[in-house]
């Protein structure tokens, strides 16, 4: 077992033509919701879904990770 184990799971989230899209870079979990509120609500269900019956561990994470997400933005000018 690692001593430095990690206590976050990174998500980068983007934004696709209709759903925005999370994917966690350090578990196999892809999700996607209409908005942001229902992007995060599908993240968090599909991460604990993730890692029900799993030693956190097995994914170098500790017991109860915490989630970061990048959120890349559309580059827009503005007048």
């Amino acid at each position: 077992m690692s001593y430095f184990m990690k206590q976050t799971i990174q998500v980068h989230i983007s934004k696709g033509e209709t759903h925005y899209v999370a994917e966690c870079l350090n578990l196999p979990v892809v999700t996607q919701g209409k908005t942001l509120d229902e992007l995060m609500g599908n993240l968090q269900e599909a991460v604990a879904l993730q890692l029900e019956d799993e030693d956190p561990s097995t994914f170098d994470l500790v017991t109860r990770p915490a989630i970061i997400a990048n959120i890349e933005i559309e580059n827009r000018e503005y007048a």
